[in-house]
C-alpha cells in the first residue's frame, strides 16, 4: 500500500494509535500493559535482548502473551543505569535489570500489580527510590526534541512512528508548502548545524536550491567519530524514520531526488534499523516515485565509511562517497555549489535532520522559542567520563554546564572534586570550574576557549593530569589526520612527540615554548577543521593548567618556572 494523501496517512495513524495507546495516552482507560525494554547498543551489550526473550517466554507460559506486549525500543539515554525496563501505562521505570530479575517483574508487577522496589532508581541525593522517569533528576531538566521518540517507540515498526505523527511533516511540505516556504520555515526557526560547525541550516538549504543544476544531492553525515560520542548512533538506532523523513523534506526544498546516508560500518545496529526503516518507507510510498501523489521523487542509499575521523568533514565525506581517498578539498567551492560528482550537494548531520520534521509540524516559532538569541532549540550531548550519570542528554540551549554536570549528571563519583570538562571532542578545549555557569551555546563556548562540536562532553576529576589529557587527544588527531597538508601530516606528529617528551620527564622550558608556538602554527595553517582545531586541547590546558606542564619539566629553576605547581608525588603522575 502506498500512501497518496494526508487523509490516507491520517487513517493509518488512527489505526496505529489504537495499537500503541498505552504509550501515547497513559491516562486512557486500558488494562493492556506494555513492557518497554531498551534496545540501544549499551543495553544490548548488557543482555537486554536476552531479557526480551525471557520476558516473551514467561508471558507465553503464563497465558499472558495476548495481554502484555514486549517492545524493543531505542536508547532511553540513561546508559549508566541500563539495562532499562519500563512498564506502561503504569509509568514504572526499572534500572539495571538482570536476567535473574525478569521472572520477579512478571510475577510481581505484571501478574500481581506490585512494583519491584529494589529495581527502582535510587536518587543518591535523597537516598530514596524513584519509580517514574519524570521524577528522576537525570530527566527533569532535559527537553527532548531530536530524541523525542527514542525509548518510546519500536524503531523497526513504521506504524509506531506514524502513530506519533510520523511523515505528516513530509506530507505537509509536499502538499501545502512551496520549496521556498519550507526553507523559510527552517531559516526562521534558527536551526543551526548540529555536526559542529553551527552553520544555519536554512541558509545552507537556500544556497543549494539557488544553484542552477538539474542534478542535486542531499547527504546525511552519520560518520560520528569523536571519542565518547554516541548521539547520532542513538538517534539512528532509536528513531531512524525521523531522519528519512527529514532528508525527504530537505531534498524537496533544495530540488534533489537522490540522498545518501554516509554511515560508519562500525555501527551495525544503526545500519540494520535504518535499512529496515528505508524498506518500510518505500513500501508505504514515503520513498520512491510520486510521493504523497505529487511529482516529487526521492530515494536514499547507504554508503559505509571505514571509520576515518576526517570523513566527518563534508568535502572529505563527499570524496569518500565517490570512492576516492577521504581527504578534504580546498574551499571554495563549497559542496552546496559543487559537491558530489560536481553537483550541488547539501550535507547535514543526523541530529540536524532529526529536528526537521517537528519544526515543519509545529512551526518555526515553536522551535525558536527554545534556546538563546543566536542558538535556538536544544542540543544532544553524550555525557561521559568521571560523572555519576553517564548517558545521552538533550537540553535547551542556554543551560549551564553546571546544571548538566551536577544536576543532570549527578556530579563526580566517589566524592572527588570536579576539575574540567572537555566539550567538542578532540577539536574542543577544556573548561574549568570558573566557567561552569556559562550558558551553553555556539558563541559562548568559543569565547571561553572550547566549542560545541558534535556534542561529546567528557568530565574529568582531580585525579586526571591535564597534560596527559592533551596527549590523549593529540594521539587521536595525529592518527586520524589524512596527511594531505603538511601542518596536519607533520605538525600533529611533532606536537604529539613534544607531549610525549614532556610526560616522560625529558623536556625543558624551551620545549614548552616550542610546543605552544607549534600549536598556533598548526592551528593557523592547516587545510581543514580537523587539524585547525587539533591543537585546541594543548592551548586550553596550557592556559588553565600551566603548573601541571611545569611539574614535568627538568629545568624547573628556569625563570619561566616561577610559581609552578609541584605535586606531592611526581612519580604518581600518569604518563
Amino acid at each position: 500500500m502506498r500512501v497518496k494523501s494526508l487523509a490516507e496517512l491520517n487513517k493509518i495513524k488512527q489505526s496505529a494509535i489504537s495499537a500503541v495507546r498505552p504509550r501515547l495516552h497513559r491516562d486512557a482507560p486500558t488494562e493492556e500493559k506494555n513492557i518497554l525494554v531498551c534496545g540501544g547498543t549499551g543495553c544490548l551489550a548488557n543482555n537486554s535482548d536476552k531479557i526480551i526473550q525471557i520476558l516473551t517466554a514467561l508471558l507465553k507460559t503464563r497465558g499472558m502473551a495476548g495481554q502484555v506486549k514486549v517492545v524493543r525500543t531505542g536508547c532511553f539515554g540513561f546508559c549508566e543505569q541500563g539495562p532499562i525496563v519500563k512498564i506502561e501505562p503504569d509509568n514504572v521505570f526499572y534500572v539495571r535489570v538482570g536476567l535473574k530479575d525478569v521472572k520477579e517483574i512478571v510475577e510481581e508487577h505484571i501478574m500481581k500489580g506490585k512494583r519491584v522496589d529494589r529495581l527502582l532508581y535510587e536518587d543518591p541525593r535523597i537516598k530514596e527510590k524513584v519509580h517514574t522517569q519524570e521524577e528522576m533528576t537525570f530527566y527533569k531538566k532535559q527537553l527532548r526534541v531530536a530524541l523525542r521518540n527514542c525509548g518510546l517507540i519500536n524503531p523497526e515498526d513504521i506504524y509506531e512512528y506514524i502513530a506519533l505523527g510520523g511523515y505528516e511533516a513530509l506530507g505537509k511540505a509536499l502538499t501545502q508548502m512551496s520549496r521556498d516556504e519550507v526553507i523559510e520555515t527552517i531559516k526562521k526557526s534558527g536551526l543551526r548545524g548540529r555536526g559542529g560547525g553551527g552553520f544555519p541550516t536554512g541558509l545552507k538549504w537556500e544556497i543549494t536550491k539557488q544553484q542552477e543544476d538539474e542534478v542535486k544531492f542531499i547527504i546525511c553525515n552519520a560518520d560520528e567519530g569523536d571519542p565518547g560520542a554516541f548521539m547520532d548512533r542513538s538517534i539512528l538506532e532509536g528513531d531512524p524514520h525521523s531522519v528519512i523523513e527529514a532528508m525527504a523534506i530537505g531534498a524537496y526544498a533544495i530540488g534533489a531526488d537522490k540522498g545518501i546516508v554516509y554511515i560508519r560500518a562500525e555501527y551495525p545496529l544503526a545500519i540494520s534499523r535504518l535499512t529496515t526503516a528505508m524498506e518500510q518507507a518505500r513500501e508505504l510510498g514515503f520513498l520512491g516515485k510520486e510521493i504523497f501523489g505529487t511529482s516529487f521523487n526521492f530515494d536514499i542509499r547507504l554508503k559505509y565509511g571505514a571509520g576515518a575521523f576526517v570523513c566527518g568533514e563534508e568535502t572529505a565525506l563527499i570524496n569518500s562517497c565517490e570512492g576516492k581517498r577521504g581527504e578534504p578539498n580546498y574551499k571554495p567551492p563549497y559542496p552546496a555549489e559543487e559537491g558530489y560528482w560536481g553537483h550541488p550537494t547539501c550535507v547535514n548531520n543526523v541530529e540536524t535532520f532529526a529536528n526537521i520534521p517537528v519544526i515543519i509540524s509545529r512551526g518555526a516559532d515553536w522551535f525558536a522559542a527554545m534556546g538563546t538569541e543566536k542558538s535556538k532549540g536544544t542540543k544532544v550531548f553524550a555525557l561521559a567520563g568521571k560523572i555519576n550519570n553517564v548517558g545521552l542528554v538533550e537540553v535547551p540551549m542556554g543551560i549551564t554546564l553546571r546544571e548538566i554536570i551536577f544536576d543532570i549528571g549527578g556530579g563526580i563519583p566517589n566524592g572527588k572534586k570536579f576539575k574540567a570538562v572537555q566539550t567538542g571532542g578532540p577539536s574542543g578545549g577544556v573548561i574549568t570550574e570558573k566557567d561552569l555557569d556559562t550558558p551553553i551555546d555556539y558563541d559562548n563556548l568559543l569565547e571561553i576557549g572550547s566549542m560545541m562540536g558534535s556534542g561529546g562532553m567528557i568530565v574529568m576529576d582531580e585525579d586526571d593530569n591535564m597534560v596527559n589529557i592533551a596527549k590523549f587527544y593529540l594521539e587521536f588527531t595525529m592518527d586520524e589526520a589524512c596527511g594531505r597538508c603538511v601542518p596536519g601530516r607533520i605538525g600533529t606528529k611533532r606536537l604529539f612527540e613534544m607531549l610525549h617528551k614532556i610526560t616522560s620527564g625529558q623536556a625543558t622550558m624551551a620545549d614548552l615554548d616550542a610546543l605552544k608556538q607549534l600549536a598556533y602554527m598548526v592551528k593557523d595553517s592547516s587545510l581543514c577543521g580537523l587539524c585547525q582545531t587539533a591543537p585546541n586541547p594543548i592551548i586550553s590546558t596550557m592556559k588553565h593548567f600551566w603548573p601541571e606542564y611545569l611539574a614535568f619539566v627538568k629545568d624547573v629553576d628556569h625563570p619561566r618556572g616561577e610559581g609552578r605547581y609541584v605535586p606531592k608525588n611526581k612519580i604518581g603522575l600518569k604518563s
